[in-house]
């Protein structure tokens, strides 16, 4: 059986777009309350399965955790594709960024959708609708994206908060300062601050690892610290762009020792728990049909596998998958159940594989996610 694709009745599609609404004074998927001000805080990695399970370590954060308070990330559950889903209001078949690596195929080569930009790449079209910043703008709403000064001038940050103005600080509380100042210079305004801490600390250590557990008490200090500063009309909610599991180095699978599984592919795409794999051109239709089959029989019972048409058939990436983005999903899609991760053991470069903490598939340690609500949200 496949995945059910609408476990969560809200998404991170909602947030933004509710918040906007809210500042409007409108109705909202959300309810939020009306405000002037709106703060989305963004924490990279945070799971709500790994938010309760270490809710003595989040005194301000896990009481507000519940099944209410508990959204959903979208298909594929990672970075490059949830922050795109959170800051255009769009599932990955509409805005194009449909995982981590992804296949460019005007280029003959796959592109690292965080940090792979070049000239040959450009963000304001390859990540196809306008943000919602651009959007607010137009309506008169200015909005403001706070991160660390080594994304101002990214090709990932030009296509997922294009229209926002770029403000940065070195550290949490350096972001939520500067949310604060901005807070004090605008009338109305939408502020999106985010946090990768917890998130780099998973992947370096795990979640269930003593650094990841310091790194959140501090979170959750920054922001016990930081609700009593918003004022009347001001709203703040905190969520995150997916969750993580540790995979153990001994869970690790080695696909391309099979070299039935890797027969005509000739591009590995999207990351460890969500492989995308795609054929050569002239792979014949019987030819992708058995190479499907085998990694069926294979991996079939820890990894949901499933071909491009089923996958967007099923919705893994939302209702509507545009044309020009059907071909960057690949051909086969392996997205593991179990804690497992996929890794091609031809890769020079392997250092992903000393990743611990990961996400990337469907399950509900990478999809759930919190929306915790604060100052005139609460």
């Amino acid at each position: 059986m496949l995945p059910a694709t609408k476990t969560h009745r809200i998404s991170l599609a909602d947030v933004i777009p509710s918040s906007i609404l809210a500042m409007d004074g409108r109705p909202n998927t959300l309810g939020l309350r009306p405000v002037d001000k709106a703060i989305v805080l963004l924490v990279d990695g945070l799971g709500a399965s790994a938010l309760k399970a270490r809710a003595g370590h989040a005194r301000t954060l896990s009481p507000l955790l519940n099944a209410s308070t508990t959204i959903g990330s979208r298909f594929p559950t990672t970075t490059a594709s949830a922050l795109a889903t959170l800051t255009t209001g769009e599932p990955a078949g509409v805005h194009g960024l449909v995982g981590y690596a992804v296949l460019d195929a005007a280029n003959d080569r796959v592109v690292n959708q965080l940090n792979g930009w070049d000239s040959r790449l450009d963000p304001t079209t390859w990540q196809r609708v306008p943000t919602l910043f651009e959007t607010a703008a137009a309506g008169g709403l200015p909005s403001f994206a706070i991160g660390t000064e080594r994304y101002r001038t990214s090709g990932f940050s030009q296509a997922v908060l294009r229209g926002a103005e770029y403000r940065s600080g070195a550290t949490i509380i350096d972001r939520l300062e500067e949310a604060r100042r901005v807070l004090d210079t605008v009338d109305r305004g939408l502020l999106y601050v985010y946090a990768a801490e917890l998130d780099q600390t998973a992947h370096s250590h795990g979640w269930q690892s003593p650094e990841w557990i310091e790194e959140l008490e501090e979170l959750d200090r920054v922001v016990r610290e930081f609700v009593p500063t918003l004022r009347r009309g001001e709203g703040m909610v905190l969520t995150a762009d997916h969750g993580v599991l540790d995979v153990p180095h001994t869970s690790h699978i080695l696909f391309d020792t099979d070299e039935s599984l890797i027969d005509g592919i000739r591009f590995i795409a999207g990351e460890p728990r969500a492989l995308q794999l795609h054929f050569e051109p002239d792979a014949s239709e019987e030819h992708r049909a058995n190479v499907l089959e085998r990694w069926r029989s294979s991996e079939g019972a820890r990894s949901w596998i499933v071909s491009r048409r089923e996958a967007i058939d099923s919705g893994w990436f939302g209702p509507v998958v545009a044309e020009e983005v059907e071909q960057r999903i690949g051909d086969i899609i392996v997205a593991a159940r179990k804690e497992v991760a996929y890794y091609d053991s031809r890769v020079t470069h392997r250092s992903g594989r000393s990743m611990i903490g990961q996400h990337g598939s469907w399950s509900a340690e990478e999809s759930g996610v919190p929306l915790l609500r604060f100052g005139a949200f609460a």
